[in-house]
């Protein structure tokens, strides 16, 4: 058995998602139901698994966020060897993706990374193991031959395959195992559900979570350089107006939806808005500065007056130390009046 660190890459496959639990540490809750992130967390796996050919849940039908093929096994209940055996006759792929319905933090780079670790080993599987080492067989893509081969000598072993547990099933399996304690988290308990809110709205997260939950609602299926819009809003708000943020980047997804909606209108339609942003700002800087520089030659030129004016009326005051009222006498202090007695001189 080998082991793989990090490993990428896109390959033909279906999916098998196993939704039909009875979710007893939940209180029989309905558990691909539970909402995180305002998404249920069988939506987010199917999100995840949206690469797929074909993707077939092995639950009672329910309203999804794609469209997906619908199995069960019999009787219900039967546990999750069981399920797979009555979603796998529904697949055609060589390769096939099999997944819980509980895995909050799945994304669809995690299974790219499990489908290049089975092409680049060479084995009959690839699986996750979570923060302590353990296998998780649900998070896993396997060969569909080498799964159809366990599934029916299990079969034939033990009389059919309800009760029968995972580690049966993988026992028989040249397997590589690919470390990852997040995507390999499951919610069993109410407990886990509470990590998985929460965690999603750490700094960290929230953006990208946020980011997926809108295109999951409204059914967009496209990779945006979100890195870029936030940028064009950033100019846009600094360069223009607080409000010409939301706005323009409103402008710029209605641009790119009629050029067609891919990833390279959004970016071209990102692009324009971005350089015209910058124009703008460009402009307000330079009549900022003709403001300044006229200004400054205006107070200049204030300050050039009120010094002219005050050298002017130094001059006056040097030439007429003694002021003369408007009747034309001049001003007499009262000491200097002539002394008139007889004997004075």
């Amino acid at each position: 058995m080998s082991s793989v660190q990090d490993v990428g890459g896109p390959v033909a496959h279906d999916a098998v998602v196993l939704a039909g639990g009875g979710a007893r540490r939940l209180g029989g809750a309905d558990k691909p139901g539970v909402r995180v992130g305002g998404r249920a967390l069988l939506d987010r796996v199917l999100g995840a698994c949206s690469e797929a050919g074909a993707t077939v849940v092995v639950a009672d039908p329910r309203p999804t966020a794609r469209p997906v093929r619908w199995a069960r096994e019999d009787p219900p209940g039967a546990g999750p060897v069981a399920a797979l055996g009555a979603g796998l006759p529904h697949t055609t792929a060589d390769t096939v993706v099999v997944l819980s319905a509980d895995l909050p933090f799945l994304a669809a780079d995690t299974v790219r990374r499990l489908l290049a670790a089975l092409e680049g080993q060479g084995t009959e599987g690839a699986l996750l193991t979570d923060a302590d080492g353990r296998d998780q067989p649900l998070v896993a893509a396997y060969r569909t031959s080498a799964l159809r081969r366990e599934l029916a000598a299990l079969g034939e072993e033990h009389g059919g395959l309800a009760g029968l547990p995972l580690r049966r099933l993988t026992a028989g399996l040249d397997l590589t195992r690919v470390p990852d304690p997040v995507a390999s988290f499951d919610c069993d308990t109410w407990d886990d559900i509470a990590t998985a809110r929460a965690r999603i709205r750490e700094h960290g997260h929230v953006l990208d979570e946020w980011i997926s939950a809108v295109k999951d609602e409204l059914g967009i299926d496209l990779d945006v350089d979100t890195d870029g819009l936030l940028d064009l809003a950033r100019d846009a708000a600094h360069g223009v107006a607080r409000p010409a943020a939301p706005l323009t980047t409103f402008l710029v997804g209605y641009a790119a939806g009629q050029a067609g909606g891919s990833p390279e209108a959004v970016a071209e339609a990102a692009r324009k808005a971005t350089a015209l942003a910058i124009r703008w700002a460009e402009e307000a800087g330079e009549a900022a500065m003709s403001a300044d520089e006229t200004g400054d030659a205006g107070r200049s030129a204030d300050k050039t007056a009120d010094k002219t004016a005050e050298k002017s009326d130094g001059n006056a005051a040097a030439a007429s130390p003694t002021a003369t009222p408007a009747d034309g006498k001049p001003d007499v202090a009262p000491d200097a009046t002539p002394d008139t007695r007889p004997d004075a001189g």
